[in-house]
C-alpha cells in the first residue's frame, strides 16, 4: 500500500464517489500515464475513484500513479499475490465504494467527455445492469484504426436480443462498459479461470441479471499492440479455443430453445474463424480451410447474420492496419 494514497482514499471517500474505475496493472509504466491522464483531463472527474491494483515487482508503475494524486481520487496498492487481471478486478469490485463501476486496462484510455456521458447514463437509468457503447480502436502510438460497435440499435436491448447475439461473439470492447457493482458481485465477479474470456462471461452474466442499454457514441479507446492480452492469448490456438468454448457451453442454455440450433451453429463458426485468424496472424494458416467450411455451412443468410453479429470486419481490419504498419 502506498501511504500517501491510502490517506487520499480516506479523504476522497467522504465525497461518496459516483463511479469506481478498476485499473489492474502489471509493468504498466509505458501506458499508465496516458490512461490516467485520459480520466483526469476528460472533464467532470470529480467523484470518480480510481482503484489501481498492481502486481509489478518494481515500483515504476505505482510511482507514475502517485504523480496523479493531486488530480484524481486514487486508491493504489501493490499485490504480487494477484498476478492476473481477473484477480485484481475482483479485488477492485470488493473495494469499490460507488454503485457503478467500470474497468480500464493500463493500455486503454477514455475519450474526452466520457465521464460526463457516463454520469448522464447513470442519472437517467440508475437501474440498468450494463451500459454499453462503441469504442475507438487505436494503435500503439494512439493512432485511430477503426470503430468497434455492438450490433444493437440505440436504447434498451432486450434479453431476448442481447443473449443470442453475444453468445455468438464478444463484441464488447473492454474499456467501454459501465455496470452495477451489486450485480457484478451477485454474478460472482470475473471468473478467474477464464484468462481470455472472463470479460465476455461477465457481460453475459450481467445481461441475465438486468437491463442492457446501448449508447450511440464511442467514449473510450481500445488499444491493439504486440504485447496485448488478445495477441498473447492467440499464440496458443488450443487455449484460445478452449476459453471461448467454455463461455459457449456455460451460457447456451440461456438462448431461447427455438433459436438455439441456429445460434449454436453461428457460435461454432465464430470460434473457428477467431482461432483460424489468430493462428494465421501468428504464422499458422493451416486452420483457415476449416474455418471457411464452418462459415460457408451457414448459408448466405446465415453468413450475413454472422458478419453483422460478430462485427468481424470492425475487429479484424484495425488489426490488419496495425500489422501492416508494423505495430503488431
Amino acid at each position: 500500500m502506498l501511504p500517501s494514497l491510502s490517506v487520499s482514499l480516506a479523504e476522497n471517500r467522504r465525497k461518496a464517489p459516483w463511479l469506481s474505475v478498476i485499473i489492474p496493472t502489471y509493468n504498466g509504466e509505458h501506458w499508465i500515464a496516458d490512461a490516467l491522464n485520459s480520466i483526469a483531463s476528460g472533464g467532470d472527474s470529480d467523484g470518480i475513484e480510481c482503484i489501481i491494483i498492481d502486481s509489478s515487482k518494481s515500483s515504476a508503475t505505482l510511482d507514475i500513479v502517485s504523480s496523479f494524486s493531486d488530480r484524481l481520487q486514487l486508491y493504489a496498492m501493490q499485490r504480487l499475490d494477484l498476478p492476473t487481471w481477473q484477480q485484481k478486478t475482483n479485488l477492485g469490485l470488493d473495494l469499490a465504494s460507488a454503485d457503478y463501476v467500470c474497468t480500464l486496462h493500463q493500455d486503454d484510455k477514455w475519450l474526452p467527455g466520457r465521464s460526463s456521458d457516463v454520469r448522464r447514463w447513470i442519472s437517467e437509468a440508475p437501474h440498468v445492469a450494463l451500459h454499453l457503447s462503441p469504442a475507438i480502436i487505436i494503435g500503439s502510438k494512439g493512432e485511430k484504426l477503426g470503430v468497434w460497435r455492438c450490433p444493437f440499435p440505440i436504447g434498451m436491448v432486450s434479453n431476448e436480443t442481447f443473449i443470442p447475439n453475444i453468445i455468438v461473439q464478444n463484441f464488447v470492447a473492454m474499456p467501454a462498459p459501465v455496470f452495477r457493482r451489486d450485480l457484478a458481485l451477485a454474478a460472482g465477479g470475473v471468473d478467474e479461470d477464464l484468462g481470455y474470456t472472463g470479460d465476455w462471461d461477465l457481460w453475459i452474466k450481467l445481461g441475465l441479471l438486468g437491463e442492457v442499454w446501448y449508447h450511440e457514441f464511442p467514449v473510450s479507446a481500445f488499444r491493439v499492440h504486440a504485447a496485448s492480452l488478445t495477441v498473447s492469448s492467440a499464440r496458443s490456438p488450443d487455449y484460445f479455443e478452449a476459453q471461448q468454448r467454455t463461455v459457449l457451453q456455460r451460457h447456451m442454455e440461456h438462448v431461447p430453445l427455438a433459436s438455439r440450433v441456429k445460434v449454436l451453429r453461428a457460435a461454432e463458426a465464430s470460434i473457428a474463424v477467431n482461432v483460424a485468424l489468430a493462428s494465421a496472424a501468428n504464422g499458422m494458416p493451416q486452420l483457415i480451410p476449416r474455418a471457411l467450411c464452418r462459415l460457408l455451412s451457414l448459408g448466405p443468410l446465415g453468413i450475413w447474420r454472422f458478419l453483422s453479429t460478430s462485427r468481424l470486419t470492425e475487429r479484424v481490419m484495425p488489426r490488419i492496419r496495425a500489422k501492416l504498419s508494423g505495430a503488431l
